[in-house]
């Protein structure tokens, strides 16, 4: 409600990805919990194994006791359960947000008639994926954390409504070391694209978001978790809620600050003391 004025086109993204690891309750009090902290939007994933996956695909690090593909189809949720995440979020007053990784996950998703897709730094490159999200002309996040301008390029041109795209800063390293946020790429995205800019943060706290919000990132998304000890490719670099509700207060003071414009020949907020204490 402070910032509610300001705040029309500055939004946080809650990044509750997989943490939920397939339990409904779970992700339901994680909504709560991201946006009583201050989240404007909360974002999942789905994944639906064999449509995305081999089942030899490579492992990250962190899956060290089952396969990736074991773990997507363990970790799915069921219709009904994506129906009532939807329908906490409207309870909750935040927006739902999702990134499909397979034209099937987009299918289900259609069928919500949500708002926006969000495109994951390894997905950037899958134009068949891309083209099919064009197709439903919502708003889409288009993260950048994996590729090159060459390739950035080439899925920019998939899209035809440029006003329904925002182009998001990030690198795909989990934590991400301050020598590689890249504060300098948002510079270079304003003078090659007239695009909504934000920024993908993989940081440990909220110094990077808060420099990209100051530059001119409009949404700004960070990994959220209800405990740094859940399982999972992200809760350990995740925000637990007591940090994530300071981080949303910081980013949003800071939005306010820079669409709050004085005047400086206005020198009525400081009239009195202008005749008390000036010579």
């Amino acid at each position: 409600k402070k910032y509610k004025n300001i705040m029309k086109s500055f939004k946080i993204i809650a990044e509750i990805g997989s943490t939920h690891d397939g339990k409904i309750d779970l992700a339901l009090k994680s909504i709560r919990k991201a946006a009583k902290c201050g989240a404007d939007i909360v974002k999942f994933q789905m994944h639906i194994a064999n449509e995305e996956s081999l089942r030899n695909a490579p492992n990250p690090s962190y899956f060290k006791k089952e396969k990736r593909y074991d773990y997507f189809k363990r970790t799915a949720l069921s219709i009904k359960n994506w129906r009532k995440i939807i329908l906490e979020c409207r309870k909750q007053k935040v927006e739902f947000l999702c990134s499909p990784f397979s034209i099937k996950a987009l299918e289900i998703l259609e069928q919500f008639n949500v708002k926006s897709y969000k495109v994951a730094s390894g997905e950037l490159t899958n134009l068949p994926l891309l083209e099919e999200i064009n197709k439903t002309n919502k708003f889409v996040f288009l993260s950048t954390g994996m590729s090159n301008y060459q390739e950035i390029d080439n899925a920019l041109k998939v899209f035809s409504n440029k006003k329904k795209l925002c182009l998001m800063q990030c690198t795909s390293i989990y934590p991400c070391p301050d020598k590689l946020v890249g504060l300098n790429i948002i510079d270079e995205f304003k003078k090659k694209y007239n695009l909504n800019l934000g920024f993908s943060d993989h940081t440990r706290d909220n110094l990077a978001s808060i420099c990209f919000a100051v530059l001119g990132a409009n949404f700004i998304e960070k990994h959220f978790t209800l405990s740094k000890k859940l399982y999972g490719s992200d809760a350990k670099f995740a925000m637990e809620p007591k940090e994530f509700k300071k981080y949303c207060s910081d980013i949003k003071r800071v939005w306010q600050m820079k669409n709050s414009k004085i005047e400086k020949n206005n020198l009525k907020p400081f009239a009195e003391m202008k005749k008390v204490f000036e010579k």
